[in-house]
């Protein structure tokens, strides 16, 4: 017997059926330590393409924290600033196991123009090769780097949010638990998290719904996390998987949004009901029928263009604040 599962939006029926990610012939094999390299090249259809000519392009390499080294790169509005800007720290999803730093950044290019933003994504070590804590700590490593350089990146710092989608957002949820905890001297301004992947114990009922299907279907979920994870008996496991953290008060403001129909949206719930048990201010949004990766995938669908305009003005609000009220006498 099929287990039961909310249903796809049915606009976005098509990409997935196109994709190959639905029955009868179901997503690929769950990658392994051969096919791995092939994998991650497939990711690179979702690279950013920095043609934009309102916005320029800056690499650097930072200090690692185990003698390694970091790549960071910083997108910035082209017109000159009237004073420091907002910024986005941002990490790259792919299961902790794919991608780089230029993985689905392309989307979040409005934003620099819309809040007169600077947005760095920073080049994280990836498992099987690297497991945790190597991916959290090159995370935390390069936000503390921004946060120590933000006169010379011409960055606000009391106003940086850390971003992700998908794993990026559950190292973007970690590496904030890490700023807290390590007393970052300027506190984050925000985390987003997008559809996040929090829970290493893969045992939620989305996670068993989207096991064999989807995108990200959940036997990969289990391969990503057994490879960052070979032993969960190691220190600073809620780091790697925030669910796991028992303490999210004194956190940053959140926004947090996933889909009705992806393995991730169980925990993503359960996390924003946590940030609120323990007093932090969150936006929790979930898209019916939306997928993993559906604003990727199904960009033009209206389910994806509304979850767009809910976080650009959950962003707006944040940064820019209401438009100022009319005097009185002219409404």
């Amino acid at each position: 017997m099929a287990t039961p599962k909310a249903p796809y939006d049915p606009e976005m029926m098509g990409t997935l059926l196109a994709s190959n990610a639905l029955p009868p012939n179901g997503p690929p094999p769950p990658p392994t330590k051969e096919t791995i390299a092939d994998r991650r090249k497939l990711t690179t259809m979702w690279d950013a393409k920095y043609d934009d000519p309102s916005l320029s392009r800056e690499d650097l390499t930072i200090p690692g924290p185990d003698g390694n080294t970091i790549e960071l790169t910083i997108v910035k509005p082209n017109t000159p600033a009237s004073g420091p800007r907002n910024a986005i720290y941002y990490i790259h999803g792919g299961g902790m196991i794919l991608a780089t730093r230029h993985f689905m950044v392309q989307g979040m290019f409005p934003w620099v123009k819309s809040l007169d933003a600077v947005i760095i994504t920073v080049e994280y070590r990836l498992a099987p090769e690297h497991p945790h804590p190597a991916p959290v700590e090159d995370c935390y490593a390069g936000l503390k780097w921004v946060t120590e350089n933000s006169t010379k990146l011409g960055i606000n710092n009391s106003r940086i949010m850390i971003a992700g989608h998908s794993a990026g957002g559950g190292l973007a949820a970690g590496t904030a638990l890490l700023a807290r905890d390590r007393n970052l001297p300027v506190p984050l301004f925000a985390q987003f998290l997008i559809y996040p992947m929090l829970d290493d114990r893969t045992n939620t009922a989305s996670c068993k719904q989207y096991m064999n299907e989807g995108t990200w279907p959940g036997k990969n979920n289990i391969v990503a996390w057994d490879w960052l994870l070979p032993s969960r008996d190691v220190p600073g496991l809620e780091y790697a998987a925030p669910s796991r953290a028992t303490n999210v008060s004194n956190l940053p403001q959140t926004y947090l949004d996933v889909g009705s129909a992806d393995l991730f949206r169980d925990e993503g719930v359960a996390y924003a009901s946590k940030l609120w048990e323990q007093g932090v201010q969150a936006e929790l949004h979930v898209w019916p029928g939306a997928y993993h990766g559906f604003d990727a995938w199904s960009p033009t669908s209206d389910l994806a263009k509304t979850a767009d305009a809910a976080r650009t003005a959950w962003l707006k609000r944040i940064f820019i604040g209401p438009p100022p009220k009319a005097p009185a006498g002219l409404l």
